[in-house]
């Protein structure tokens, strides 16, 4: 059997810096939620316990990228994060300065979490207890989700809550391919698959101009 690569050491908070350009506020205030979420962790199973060996690599920073590929300031609207869970990438993307971000996570603890989090972050997030199914139409200008569900299926949530030039951005995995060709059955759409900068088989995938077929 072909031996595994070695995983990559983990990020430092310094390298992290480097690497998302973050002010120093905003930094202790990550540096708040990470201490938190590995207080909490153990009771409510948030991440995976390995995945907090490298927090800044697995969950902060490949949240942080998303901003890379949009200009919060210039985008005016709410956006949406479709099961935030442990808030990867919502709540994250808020803590670094995106303004009226709405989380919708149906875990009832997961939310609590996310609302502490908010708290001790002083971050200004609205937290939706709810299926994401169950909302009214929400009006969002972006969505965004995590290892949420397949393409498909978060298109058919996602789509009525998203204006008409609107555009979703999502962390997807290393299936990314077949869900295009799924999705595709049934949904047209401008697809921009970007390299993820935390994980050589993962993508954001960036879509507009949605629509059913």
């Amino acid at each position: 059997m072909p031996k595994l690569p070695k995983p990559p050491a983990p990020l430092s908070i310094r390298e992290f810096q480097a690497a998302a350009n973050v002010s120093r506020e905003t930094l202790e205030r990550l540096e708040a939620y990470g201490a938190l979420l590995r207080k909490w962790n153990p009771r409510i199973n948030l991440v995976s316990r390995r995945s907090l060996d490298d927090l800044w690599r697995r969950h902060i920073l490949d949240s942080m990228q998303l901003l890379r590929h949009i200009d919060p300031i210039n985008v005016k609207g709410p956006w949406l994060d479709l099961g935030s869970g442990a808030g990867f990438p919502g709540l994250v993307l808020a803590i670094a300065g995106v303004a009226d971000m709405h989380l919708v996570e149906s875990d009832g603890r997961k939310c609590t979490f996310l609302s502490e989090a908010a708290r001790i972050t002083a971050t200004e997030v609205t937290v939706h207890n709810d299926r994401i199914e169950a909302l009214p139409p929400f009006g969002a200008v972006v969505i965004t989700a995590r290892a949420f569900a397949p393409l498909a299926k978060l298109l058919s949530w996602a789509h009525p809550h998203l204006v008409s030039n609107g555009q979703l951005l999502l962390l997807k995995g290393q299936d990314i391919d077949v869900e295009l060709t799924e999705a595709g059955k049934y949904w047209m759409m401008t697809p921009r698959l970007i390299p993820s900068v935390t994980d050589e088989t993962g993508s954001i995938l960036q879509l507009t101009e949605i629509t059913r077929v």
